[in-house]
């Protein structure tokens, strides 16, 4: 394992094959700030290719999960330009929104699972991250928000495009037209959080106890777990089935599940090899 990189919009930590990456801007209450997208698809790559973690943990800090996007992103003019050309203009903003749209995605793009943990407010930006996550876990006074509809702008870095996925279509586009809140117990109803907790000790002991159970199990079945549902998500059953059978006439060996057996047989918790660390074709 390498040295993780240190970032100024969060705090990384790896423990027991978990990576926890915890927001760390409460006085700003984590808004989503420049920094913040440039570092994200960073902080994933790093801890896939340099830890050995099995599963993500993400959490926050301060009153809030997240009160969404900065909007000083859009009005940083090195990242969009705002003057000349109108067709020139457009090109440059979608460029931008299609690089936030990639920082999470980076979520969904590890083999790893990502959890995420909300507590307080979960707005805007905010929540179209944790829509990119594979399960999400909230607090009791946790509540999520399209606040981009009362701002004068359509949601643009995923929610609209996951979140139907994720809970009835109906609720997702009444969510999108009123702009009203949608609290922790509400989501649970819907499906859209596993669990709600009474407070964000809880939370966290709770998630916690959950990315344990994922990483104590076979890497490669996990990852294969991930791959499969999200293809499946945006594939038909046909194509899902006959991908599944590609991956495992290519992916399956028996020698994790012959490890299970055998810990069974000896009442033991069975130890798995990691996953190759990721690397670029010209890493060392």
């Amino acid at each position: 394992m390498s040295a993780l990189s240190t970032y100024e919009s969060f705090s990384v930590s790896v423990e027991n094959k978990i990576a926890h990456v915890q927001f760390s801007r409460p006085e700003a209450l984590n808004t989503m700030n420049k920094n913040f997208w440039l570092e994200l698809p960073k902080c994933m790559e790093d801890i896939e290719a340099n830890t050995d973690a099995r599963v993500v943990v993400v959490s926050s800090t301060g009153k809030h999960f997240s009160a969404g996007m900065d909007l000083g992103v859009f009005t940083d003019s090195n990242s969009v330009s705002m003057k000349g050309d109108p067709g020139r203009m457009a090109e440059s903003l979608r460029r931008v929104v299609l690089q936030l749209q990639d920082t999470l995605t980076s979520m969904e793009n590890i083999r790893l699972p990502v959890l995420t943990a909300i507590h307080g407010g979960c707005i805007g930006g905010a929540l179209d991250l944790v829509c990119a996550s594979d399960s999400r876990y909230c607090t009791e006074d946790a509540y999520f928000n399209i606040k981009e509809t009362e701002l004068g702008m359509t949601a643009d870095v995923g929610t609209l495009q996951r979140l139907p996925k994720l809970m009835p279509e109906g609720v997702v586009r009444e969510l999108a037209y009123t702009g009203r809140n949608l609290g922790a117990q509400e989501a649970q109803r819907l499906g859209f959080v596993n669990a709600v907790y009474p407070d964000q000790e809880a939370l966290l002991t709770g998630v916690m106890e959950i990315a344990a159970q994922i990483a104590a199990h076979s890497p490669l079945a996990v990852t294969g777990c991930k791959e499969m549902l999200n293809y499946s998500r945006d594939h038909s059953v046909a194509d899902s089935l006959k991908y599944m059978a590609t991956w495992q006439a290519g992916m399956f060996r028996p020698a994790d599940m012959m490890k299970t057996f055998q810990a069974k047989a000896q009442q033991q918790a069975p130890q798995y090899e990691d996953l190759f660390p990721v690397k670029g074709l010209f890493d060392k």
